[in-house]
């Protein structure tokens, strides 16, 4: 499967935040996929207003308590594409036993994770949190492939990213203390996840760049520990300036039966992107997978079909639930912590000067 199915009875969309990610991929991807769109609400009125007329939304609210009790829409699914700091307020805000989906991450911490994860159990809600990654035409490919057996019992899981991401279009990142990790690699920690399950430990360092002024660490590398036979590393640079030849976008995964590389596109042009790639390997043959479309914005289609299945009783379980999701933001701190330990120093030189 590439494509989630789209829910039978599609119920009407509440955005709230009208940013570049909603403008860019959930709102494409939701009128491609058919699906409703009934009203949104954004602090920016004049934003929520352009957004409205070039998607053709026929309501604009001018609070967030309006848009939330939505007058005149029966049983709405939110939309929360918010930044980070924002999300547990206006989870604590939403109608009890209502439906919504959160923008990745879950809270800017495992901390507001775990207390958002409280909120929405105590208040009986239908929420799922946008990793999109894991339902890209070529990751649900993979997972595939990798569920049925394809590639064996795996060996390596290795991301390479080396590319030019325009930080500047994200304004709400300057001055947050965690950025990349947090805001960008939680895709591919989360898709990991996926793939290999609960991994044991990790190493991690993250490390600014002298022309992103005002950020914090936009460059990464780690290794997440699955296992004895499973090498698993990440090695993340945002700030590639020399031109296409050498970028990279990709996810390889390595087993004793066969092999993959995925080819994350998005991040080669970001927003328009390149087409997204999927190769397996069987004795030493590779194979390209023809793919129904691309991370951005075809992906985002999953998430909102698979909670609207979820509340119809159409699909059995969300493919990426508050619970599931904490373990992710659990996995994230760990790297952060990982990171702040510092790593161990060389040992010392009994030859070189006092």
């Amino acid at each position: 499967m590439q494509r989630w199915p789209v829910p039978a009875r599609p119920r009407p969309i509440v955005v709230i935040g009208a940013g570049g990610i909603v403008r860019d991929a959930h709102l494409p991807a939701y009128r491609a996929a058919g699906l409703p769109l009934h009203g949104v609400f954004d602090a920016d009125r004049e934003r929520a207003t352009a957004l409205a007329r070039d998607f053709g939304i026929s309501r604009v609210y001018g609070s967030l308590d309006e848009a939330l009790h939505a007058p005149g829409v029966p049983d709405p699914v939110f939309d929360l594409a918010l930044p980070p700091q924002a999300v547990l307020e206006t989870v604590q805000a939403l109608p009890e036993g209502s439906a919504a989906l959160i923008q990745k991450p879950l809270g800017t911490d495992l901390a507001q994770a775990t207390a958002i994860r409280a909120v929405v159990r105590a208040r009986r809600l239908a929420v799922a949190v946008n990793f999109q990654l894991r339902f890209a035409p070529n990751m649900l490919a993979l997972h595939d492939a990798v569920a049925r057996g394809t590639l064996g019992d795996l060996l390596e899981l290795d991301v390479r990213i080396n590319c030019r991401m325009p930080w500047e279009r994200w304004p709400f990142l300057r001055g947050m203390p965690r950025l990349e990790i947090l805001m960008h690699s939680i895709h591919y920690v989360d898709l990991l996840r996926r793939l290999a399950g609960e991994p044991r430990a990790v190493q991690a360092r993250c490390v600014a760049h002298p022309a992103a002024h005002g950020l914090s660490a936009t460059r990464s590398s780690a290794i997440i520990d699955f296992g004895a036979h499973l090498r698993c590393t990440l090695s993340v640079n945002h700030h590639h300036v020399h031109g296409p030849r050498h970028e990279a976008s990709e996810l390889r995964a390595e087993g004793t039966r066969g092999a993959a590389v995925a080819v994350m596109g998005v991040n080669l042009d970001y927003p328009r992107g390149r087409p997204d790639r999927l190769e397996l390997a069987h004795d030493g043959t590779w194979n390209e997978v023809p793919l129904v479309g691309n991370w951005f914005p075809d992906a985002f289609r999953g998430p909102m079909c698979n909670l609207q299945r979820f509340v119809a009783g159409e699909d059995p379980a969300l493919v990426s639930p508050v619970e599931d999701a904490w373990h992710t933001m659990r996995l994230v701190e760990a790297l952060y912590d990982a990171d702040a330990a510092g790593g161990h120093p060389l040992p010392a030189d009994p030859e070189s000067p006092r």
